[in-house]
């Protein structure tokens, strides 16, 4: 009995635990949805071309952005991110999404070449979602780290307007 009771008394508190946090998780408004789970597509967001992978869940849309700065040396950039439905317009799963994201925001040419700042923000988009596509225009605000040309501060951290576009298809 030793043995087994820390045990009984852990699960216990496990099972109170998971009760209380329950009511915190946000509600799945994309449960039961007849969407495509894996979308691939192309974009642009502020300075990068890129193509996108998106996996739509019951709570949301996780993506990834994969590409290259437009402008300069077409140094490589990235962005992942999470974007959650609001309020959803009734059509399909149409609707305004919350997210956020992190990578790649911006590139600036130095004098050692072109460098590239990191950082993340958040994003308000509206998401044009049924089962055969994925289309979003969004507008987020970010911060990223600064760039330094040996003492000089290239470009400073200050918030960065973004604005994207993708459009990615259903496998």
């Amino acid at each position: 009995m030793k043995k087994i009771f820390p045990l009984l008394v852990l699960s216990a508190i496990a099972g109170f635990v998971h009760a209380d946090l329950a009511s915190y998780l946000p509600e799945a408004k994309l449960k039961n949805a007849n969407l495509a789970t894996f979308n691939v597509g192309a974009g642009i967001t502020q300075q990068i071309g890129h193509l996108n992978a998106e996996w739509v869940n019951p709570y949301g849309i996780a993506y990834a952005k994969a590409g290259f700065f437009i402008n300069g040396d077409n140094e490589p950039a990235g962005q992942i991110g999470f974007r959650y439905p609001v309020v959803l317009t009734g059509k399909d799963h149409n609707g305004y999404y919350l997210g956020v994201y992190g990578g790649s925001l911006r590139s600036k040419a130095t004098r050692s070449g072109d460098k590239v700042a990191y950082g993340g923000g958040a994003d308000l988009s509206f998401v044009w979602l049924n089962k055969e596509r994925i289309s979003t225009l969004s507008v987020g605000l970010g911060v990223g780290s600064e760039i330094h040309d040996g003492q000089a501060t290239v470009l400073e951290r200050k918030p960065l307007l973004q604005i994207a576009y993708s459009l990615s298809l259903g496998l």
